[in-house]
């Protein structure tokens, strides 16, 4: 009788184990949403909002351009971010910078912020937009970039998924980069001054490859805006398509990895000032000789011959022309898979990511069109965006990390491949490629019709 006993709780303890498990499978997971993505309300929406988009344009006389920095590595050593929870920085290799860059026409004005950092989170970004606000800055347009150092401070990203695996959150750090970026800004806008501007490209095809494709295909160009001041200083605003993964996952130094050098070799060489922003990243990774410190000081000093070297076009911007305007994004519920067919719930993806702030920021600088992204946009579309754009009379430069982070955009093709892009980082389901493939083209129409 004992013996029965036993087996009877046994059976009613494994069914309720079965019963738990099953609860927690139906609450926490389900299944992958495959419907056409064109049949969906929220991209119809969004592209009826893109379609009644209207910039705020202005023309001028002059451009204005002004330009600083400020360093905002903290006093004592906080978590890296980048690859896998690390832990803190053991020390400094190179210090983390923010850069600001200012351009008026003198009756509208946007600014740049880069940071030495993966991503600015939106919570970041809020902190200073309310900065920005609160003093009454004249800055009609701010747009943020970021170096996508894999070797960079975390801090600045709240909730569960930040403190697991992106450098925690820590108020201080939060306030310490809002207060350096202001300063930043106010010191670029009191610099400004009459300015000639220039588009350049330069081949950088051999210093970068796709990362999951052998031979597929690349976004391979340095693109470049070149400020020159009426006193002869000048600066550059660029971007590549390579992500700044020289130093790996041993690297236990602060850095800002080939960018910081790339920049700084531009600096001593050419430029008074260079900014860095992350260009269309999505797939690409760097060609780099190692992964020590003096391997990225090597393959940073090959980008920057390239840059100077290899130059295949060059255009000047003439009419001081400004427009801009934002799209925020509608999307699927969130596809953050475990397998080819389940995925998170979307209360469970809020939960550990949070808000996401998918929005694209467009700004039109004369005849140059830039794209700013909250997304990392894989740069295998890029080809066919420029074609179009020359096609509108414009130049064209893309970049990501723009106050928020909404995954990666891949081709289409690639969603059920098992690549880290297509599988943990690609959050928002089936067509999304797609999705913005379309939206970007439809930017660059929009854009190619205004009238300066």
């Amino acid at each position: 009788m004992a013996h029965k006993k036993t087996g009877n709780s046994l059976l009613r303890f494994i069914l309720s184990l079965i019963l738990v498990l099953a609860i927690l499978a139906i609450s926490t997971l389900t299944l992958v949403d495959r419907s056409p993505i064109d049949e969906q309300d929220f991209y119809v929406e969004t592209f009826e909002n893109l379609d009644n988009l209207t910039f705020e344009s202005s023309l001028g006389e002059s451009w204005y351009v002004g330009w600083a920095k400020t360093n905002m590595t903290p006093e004592k050593p906080v978590d890296l971010v980048g690859y896998a929870p690390r832990g803190e920085y053991e020390y400094v290799s190179d210090s983390s910078f923010i850069k600001a860059l200012s351009l008026s026409n003198g009756k509208s004005r946007v600014a740049w912020l880069n940071y030495e950092v993966l991503i600015v989170h939106p919570y970041l970004a809020k902190s200073i937009q309310n900065k920005i606000e609160e003093s009454n800055l004249d800055i009609d347009q701010v747009i943020f970039t970021a170096t996508h150092t894999h070797s960079g401070m975390g801090g600045y990203m709240p909730g569960p998924l930040g403190s697991i695996a992106f450098g925690g959150f820590d108020e201080e750090i939060v306030e310490l980069i809002t207060e350096k970026s202001f300063e930043a800004l106010q010191s670029a806008i009191s610099g400004e001054d009459t300015s000639k501007i220039s588009f350049r490209k330069s081949d950088g095809s051999e210093w970068v490859s796709n990362r999951f494709v052998k031979d597929g295909p690349i976004d391979p160009f340095v693109r470049q805006l070149i400020f020159t001041k009426a006193d002869g200083k000048k600066a550059t605003f660029l971007t590549y398509s390579a992500h700044s993964t020289c130093l790996t996952t041993g690297y236990m130094g602060l850095s800002g990895d080939y960018p910081f050098f790339l920049t700084q070799n531009l600096e001593e060489e050419d430029f008074d000032f260079a900014l860095f922003a992350s260009g269309a990243v999505g797939s690409h990774k760097p060609n780099r000789p190692g992964n020590s410190l003096e391997d990225t000081k090597s393959y940073a000093l090959s980008v920057a011959e390239a840059v100077k070297l290899k130059i295949n076009y060059f255009g000047t911007v003439n009419q001081p022309s400004l427009a801009y305007a934002g799209l925020n994004l509608l999307l699927r519920e969130p596809h953050l898979r475990i397998t080819d067919n389940l995925r998170l719930r979307p209360w469970l993806f809020e939960w550990l990511v949070g808000d996401t702030n998918p929005h694209f920021d467009l700004t039109r600088v004369g005849n140059t069109l830039l794209i700013s992204s909250s997304g990392e946009i894989s740069g295998v579309f890029y080809e066919e965006w420029e074609k179009l754009a020359r096609a509108n009379g414009l130049n064209l430069i893309i970049t990501s990390f723009n106050g928020g982070y909404m995954g990666y955009i891949i081709p289409d093709e690639l969603y059920d491949e098992n690549y880290h892009e297509a599988r943990e980082m690609n959050w928002y389901g089936p067509g999304n490629g797609t999705y913005y493939d379309n939206l970007i083209q439809m930017m660059i129409r929009k854009a190619g019709e205004l009238t300066p």
